[in-house]
């Protein structure tokens, strides 16, 4: 044991209090049962880790690893398995924790996940990075006292999967409206596991990545408390064994769920995504910086007419700009509409423009057509908390520079829009938006039979980073596969896509590249199983974990009153074998 250490000390206290006839009664592992390990203290029930617990130091390595290899599994490492190891090293960590120790392993974990994964942050203000980054861990250092409690339950492992849904259901809602980067279902685009989502969305997914991380934390454990081997004195154990087996065989199994293919036969249209780059941020500011972005745009477009016009490209049903090609509006600045107006006549086709409009300011995707001009809009719904929307505004003016260059909030908008284009129905999400499950949803429900989603992503993309436009990509992939629809990723400077309804990647772009995307499509009116029943899986399944966490409660505080009517410490009890 290291000295210094509270965790450790109460540890040591708790094995040298415990009598003979305690240690004669654990049950045998063969029996099958996790850890509950909590002791009465006058303050109330805090819980000293039991004696097979690890040693703080080395539970807090533990953590740091495990969040280190959740945030590998995203892009740009993308290394995906490890969505699973990640998990089941913060179980490891905090297993016979006491409350204290296991929010400090979760603000460790949390830290390690966190920060890694949304350095492109900083590329904003370090204080923003420093806010989102830190602002996660320490709500994840709070809520792995949860998962904490889930452990002293006989089925921990099913609760842990459980537990695993239910934060993230926390994290895409709360604060500020939520932040839905970091699901674990959101790093499987593209991957054998990812046809769940169109069976359940991306909680069900998240949870059977979550059930093999459970599983092999289980097989990780040494079931044997105060044997002397140690936590991690592995041994074969049958049970944990075929655990991990059905996990990962019901998991990979996402691979046999048909997705792309229903509706094999339905119609098709030619869409193009207009990349036309932005200047790098330094380059140039105001008005000069935002009316280049859209000539830049009106310049892609217009090169793309004059391939169709020689033959050498089909002509597109439609075109798709990115959020932000005109952050001036154009109907208050009549040299913008001239420019966007000369683009959709070249090119003499309907165009998605993301423009900023005023009174009241607003996000919007417009839709221009040839000799019209804009006929319909699509307004963001989810506002970028301190980004289109400032919290605190007035408080934070005397702190930070943040608020002068948003001086006013944007102005949400209230429903979803389809756009209809000849045989295209046309469903919109704008950047942040396509994080959240409800607002995807929306636009197919709405009758939607293709989806854009318009992003900005040059704020994110200095000295060559590529996290947030490759996350955001990875959540338009699974969104395909989880809705039966062809996806068209436009963006400003990043990577750009359009992506069939099976996840795979019709068309790419680079990054800091103009460029003109266009491929034919299939036009999907199927609503599969997870579009249909919706947000139900989410809630059953965050139900059943608050179910769970009620019960590892009264747990808890039973085992605490029956130790002191006994006037003992804690007894360890044996983990499922």
């Amino acid at each position: 044991m290291l000295t210094g250490s509270s965790d450790d000390a109460a540890a040591r206290a708790a094995e040298s209090a415990e009598p003979a006839d305690l240690r004669a009664a654990v049950p045998d592992p063969g029996a099958g049962a996790a850890a509950a390990a909590s002791v009465a203290v006058a303050a109330g029930p805090r819980m000293p880790p039991g004696r097979d617990a690890l040693r703080l130091r080395t539970a807090l390595l533990v953590a740091l690893a495990g969040g280190l290899s959740l945030a590998a599994a995203f892009p740009p490492a993308g290394v995906w398995p490890l969505a699973a190891v990640g998990p089941a090293l913060l179980v490891v960590a905090l297993w016979r924790r006491s409350f204290r120790g296991s929010m400090l392993v979760g603000l460790v974990f949390g830290a390690a996940f966190f920060l890694p994964m949304l350095t492109w942050m900083i590329n904003v203000a370090w204080y923003v990075f420093a806010a989102l980054a830190g602002g996660e861990a320490l709500i994840f250092s709070v809520t792995a006292v949860t998962l904490r409690l889930l452990l002293n339950l006989r089925i921990w492992p099913a609760a842990v999967a459980l537990w695993w849904v239910a934060d993230e259901a926390l994290r895409n809602r709360w604060p500020f409206g939520g932040f839905g980067w970091g699901r674990l279902a959101m790093s499987q685009a593209g991957k054998p596991t990812a046809g769940w989502v169109a069976i359940g969305g991306v909680p069900w997914l998240t949870f059977l990545v979550a059930a093999v991380a459970a599983t092999l934390a289980w097989l990780i454990i040494n079931p044997r408390p105060g044997s002397g081997r140690g936590l991690l004195a592995w041994r074969p154990r049958t049970g944990p064994a075929v655990a991990l087996a059905v996990a990962l065989a019901v998991t990979f199994g996402g691979a046999l769920v048909p997705t792309g293919q229903a509706g094999a036969g339905a119609s098709t249209a030619t869409v193009a995504a207009i990349q036309g780059n932005v200047p790098h941020a330094s380059s140039l500011a105001g008005v000069l910086r935002a009316t280049t972005v859209t000539a830049n745009h009106a310049a892609a477009t217009e090169h793309l007419a004059r391939q169709v016009a020689a033959g050498q490209r089909p002509a597109p049903d439609l075109v798709i700009w990115p959020e932000n090609s005109t952050d001036i509006d154009p109907s208050l600045y009549a040299p913008v509409y001239q420019t966007i107006s000369a683009a959709v006549q070249a090119i003499n086709r309907p165009v998605l423009v993301g423009a900023v409009l005023d009174n009241p300011v607003r996000n919007a995707g417009q839709l221009w057509l040839p000799g019209r001009g804009p006929v319909a809009i699509y307004v963001k719904r989810k506002l970028v908390p301190f980004g289109e929307v400032i919290p605190f505004r007035g408080i934070l003016s005397r702190f930070i520079s943040l608020i002068k260059y948003q001086p006013r909030d944007f102005t949400p908008g209230g429903k979803a829009v389809v756009f209809r284009v000849g045989k295209i129905r046309l469903g919109d999400v704008i950047c942040y938006e396509v994080s959240f499950d409800d607002l995807v949803q929306s636009e197919v429900s709405a009758g939607a039979n293709l989806l854009a989603v318009q992003t900005n992503d040059a704020s994110f993309e200095v000295d060559g980073q590529t996290g947030e436009t490759l996350q955001q990509l990875d959540m338009a992939r699974i969104r395909a596969v989880e809705f039966d629809r062809a996806v068209v990723v436009a963006s400003t400077s990043g990577v750009s896509a359009i992506v069939m309804p099976d996840g795979s990647l019709s068309q790419t772009t680079g990054t800091w590249v103009q460029a003109e995307l266009v491929a034919k499509v299939p036009l999907r009116t199927y609503r599969t199983l997870a579009s249909r029943v919706g947000d139900w899986p989410e809630y059953v399944l965050t139900l059943a974990a608050l179910v769970a966490l009620a019960w590892a409660l009264a747990v808890t505080v039973a085992g605490r009153r029956a130790r002191e009517r006994r006037g003992t410490p804690a007894a360890p009890v044996t983990p499922p074998a």
